[in-house]
């Protein structure tokens, strides 16, 4: 999958593979991966920037974990992610059905010319 398909919805992609709990860095790009079957694959240039803004947006918290002899940090939704996530999921929702209504008018999204 080409990478510019990423952005604009990285923010999304964050918030949604939070939403079932606390994850480090490494564990939240494996979710991804996991659940895009391995399409998508983030870098930790990329996630770690936006983890960093989303916490100062206020959309995540953040705290130092130890494991062993390795400290992690853990980033979790707050309650104003869990509305931000709500949003981004209508968005979504509405950008597909408009997208999907231009390229394949006889779908489901739209009907025929």
């Amino acid at each position: 999958m080409k990478t510019d398909a990423v952005r604009g919805h990285l923010d999304g992609l964050l918030l949604a593979v939070l939403e079932p709990g606390p994850l480090h860095g490494y564990a939240i790009i494996t979710a991804v991966k996991s659940r895009s079957s391995g399409a998508l694959e983030l870098r930790t240039g990329t996630i770690y920037p936006a983890l960093n803004r989303l916490e100062r947006l206020g959309l995540l918290r953040s705290s130092w974990q130890t494991t062993g002899e390795r400290r992690r940090r853990c980033y979790e939704l707050t309650d104003a992610g869990r509305t931000s996530l709500d949003g981004e999921r209508a968005a979504w929702r509405e950008f597909t059905a408009v997208i999907g209504a231009v390229l394949d008018p006889a779908g489901p999204h739209g009907s025929p010319a």
